[in-house]
């Protein structure tokens, strides 16, 4: 088995890491060294967004590692404040100038706004009119349902490279999964530990099932490790957050063993169908639409 981590083909033939840094809820202060020993460690995936407020920090990580910028993959985020075509090009810029990087890597619109969906379309429009001119080399969306990709595709006649939305063990989502694969859309999943949501009384800590605490002491790896691979025995993306340097470097060392079908399907089998987040069709701009500063 190769102890290199896989690298995901988009459907516009745009490659990128299979595994990557999140940054959500990470601070600016601690945001900054996660990024640097992130990609000391060997990670070449980074994933921000515009509502973590923490894009300036992440490009300072990105240049204090002093890696080559053309072998880093970093993807940011669209608020829904910035929805609509001229403004999602201005929060482009925004994201952009923050990020201190040339050309983006992905760029993804965070939330479908449901009740605003013609925004939702305009924003796409707008982040395909960036994409054509070569300032993003690929684009997509998070938290999008099968019925919103549909929309968002018909309306548009662009399909995006990427659906980020929340998988782990406790809550798998097949259905938005198979709509992401009909499309030859990659599910890249946040949250992909567990998290600590605690909505909906869903259960909250994959990492103290015994089904994965026993694969853990059968590979000699932590259960957070099991998980990931899990992940990516599935052919997803991942994202997993951390600021705490050994979690960083355990987070990535994923790639000397896999999952058998048996155990995965063991895994599987672990799907509650209970979201541990926010329905993201409740986000509104009257609760959520927070200002994003230049």
């Amino acid at each position: 088995m190769t102890t290199e981590q896989p690298i995901i083909t988009l459907n516009n033939g745009v490659e990128m890491p299979a595994v990557g840094l999140g940054v959500y809820q990470s601070s600016p202060e601690e945001t900054v060294g996660a990024v640097e020993t992130a990609l000391k460690a060997g990670y070449r995936l980074i994933d921000t967004a515009a509502a973590y407020f923490n894009e300036r920090e992440v490009g300072e990580g990105i240049r204090r590692a002093e890696v080559d910028r053309a072998d880093i993959f970093v993807e940011t985020k669209l608020w829904i404040t910035d929805y609509g075509f001229d403004s999602a090009l201005r929060g482009f810029d925004v994201s952009q100038n923050k990020l201190g990087i040339e050309t983006l890597d992905l760029w993804l619109l965070h939330q479908p706004l449901a009740g605003e969906f013609d925004k939702t379309i305009a924003s796409f429009k707008a982040a395909a009119r960036l994409q054509s001119e070569g300032r993003v080399r690929a684009i997509g969306v998070s938290n999008q349902t099968p019925a919103e990709l549909e929309r968002l595709i018909g309306e548009t006649g662009v399909v995006p490279a990427v659906n980020q939305i929340q998988v782990h063990p406790y809550y798998q989502q097949p259905e938005w999964r198979a709509a992401n694969d009909a499309h030859g859309i990659l599910t890249q999943c946040w949250s992909p530990i567990g998290g600590s949501y605690t909505y909906n009384n869903a259960p909250t800590n994959p990492l103290e099932d015994k089904v994965i605490t026993d694969l853990a002491a059968k590979y000699g790896k932590t259960p957070a490790q099991v998980v990931i691979r899990w992940h990516l025995d599935h052919g997803f993306s991942v994202i997993p957050k951390s600021v705490k340097p050994h979690r960083i470097a355990e987070n990535f060392a994923v790639f000397d063993f896999s999952l058998s079908a048996d155990e995965i399907a063991v895994i599987n089998a672990l799907d509650t169908g209970v979201r541990g987040g926010p329905d993201p069709d409740t986000l509104n701009l009257e609760d959520h639409g927070w200002v994003i500063p230049d």
